[in-house]
């Protein structure tokens, strides 16, 4: 979302300012835009920007939170998609006196189909979880799939971007009501945020997830894609009770071999990487194939990321052979550091074969480049 903090322009922050002042007219529209864009508004990341408008708003509508989204409500049609997320972000921020309560949750409901209220609705949670998980359950049975993901997506316990819930990190219990009324829900955008959920679980509670899977397995296509999405993380830790509901047996792999072409490599370049294995056999099996590197942190430890080559049923005594590029120039998520790199060949969670890689910074190309140039002049002399 760090992009995203450049759509609150001038531009977009005035003809929003007319839009309301056009129903309310006495809202001061350069005022507003003037105290928006003040006080170190360039520094302000996307969710800093969100809170500072609908702050500032609260200041230029009416006192009354029932009033004040009534002049909203008169606009919601012209304020659809991501930079309107400070209209939920509004009901947040004024919305949460135990007498607003009713108001707040409409405007919620609302609001969320224009833009999303999965942000406002945890402030909710945390306040009072009882309650608000009540009316999370009714949204779940709503006609609107953007209100019927809502109750999914708003009480993820690890939403990126979104307050933490360590409530339903320790217990997610709660939870298992409203993910259970939308597992056959017919909407994709639902569907993806219900295995998002599940999968937020499956890092804290394994064995929830697990239970889930057994109870559930087998109800619908569209529950078991649920299901297996939902189970992502599992499956990638071959945790061997998923593996054995997903269909993912132990696998005896022989004649695996994996090799990365170049071996030694500066951070930024690419290499190959080429795969082969023997399916043992017999009987078809489902066969997942992945590469895991160990990727050197800044301290000299490792930590394995695990990346997807195939993942389909082969049958007995089948080759399964290919190759990868892979790129080692730094992401956002993830800076490289120089060193031995380890790589393995997994089969079902299983390592089958291995590989060695040798990265090396671009400053230490320059050194070593610098050395060979030097030698090489003293030599001609």
């Amino acid at each position: 979302m760090a992009d995203l903090k450049d759509g609150f322009s001038l531009e977009f922050l005035h003809s929003f300012g007319e839009k309301v002042h056009r129903v309310y007219p006495g809202f001061d529209t350069r005022n507003f835009v003037d105290t928006v864009m003040g006080n170190g508004w360039e520094a302000l990341a996307f969710k800093k920007r969100i809170r500072r408008i609908s702050t500032v708003l609260g200041s230029h509508l009416p006192h009354d939170f029932k009033e004040a989204l009534a002049v909203l409500y008169n606009i919601e049609e012209e304020c659809t998609g991501l930079r309107y997320l400070f209209f939920p972000d509004f009901v947040e921020v004024y919305g949460m006196a135990d007498e607003n309560w009713d108001d707040a949750m409409m405007a919620l409901e609302r609001f969320t189909a224009k833009s999303s209220a999965e942000f406002a609705v945890r402030a909710f949670i945390l306040k009072d979880p009882e309650r608000m998980m009540n009316q999370m359950l009714e949204w779940s049975e709503h006609p609107n799939d953007h209100v019927r993901r809502l109750a999914s997506e708003g009480c993820r316990p690890r939403l990126p971007w979104g307050q933490s819930l360590p409530i339903y990190k320790q217990d997610p219990q709660p939870v298992l009501p409203i993910l259970e009324n939308l597992l056959d829900d017919s909407s994709s955008y639902v569907q993806k945020s219900v295995a998002n959920n599940l999968n937020d679980i499956a890092k804290d509670n394994p064995d929830v997830v697990v239970c889930m899977v057994r109870k559930w397995k087998n109800e619908s296509t569209g529950t078991d894609w649920i299901l297996r999405h939902g189970s992502r993380t599992l499956i990638r830790k071959a945790d061997p009770e998923i593996m054995e509901l997903f269909g993912y047996p132990s696998v005896d792999v022989k004649d695996a071999t994996i090799t990365v072409n170049p071996s030694d490599i500066t951070i930024g370049q690419s290499s190959t990487l080429q795969y082969e294995l023997r399916v043992p056999e017999g009987n078809a099996v489902k066969v997942r194939v992945e590469y895991g590197i160990y990727f050197v942190k800044s301290r000299q430890n490792t930590s394995r990321k695990l990346f997807l080559l195939s993942d389909k049923e082969g049958k007995g005594g089948t080759i399964v052979k290919g190759e990868r590029a892979h790129d080692w120039s730094d992401l956002s998520t993830r800076k490289h550091y120089p060193g031995l790199h380890y790589i393995g060949l997994y089969v079902n969670g299983v390592e089958v074969a291995s590989t060695e890689i040798n990265l090396t910074a671009d400053t230490e190309k320059g050194k070593i480049t610098e050395a060979l140039q030097k030698g090489n002049k003293e030599g001609s002399n």
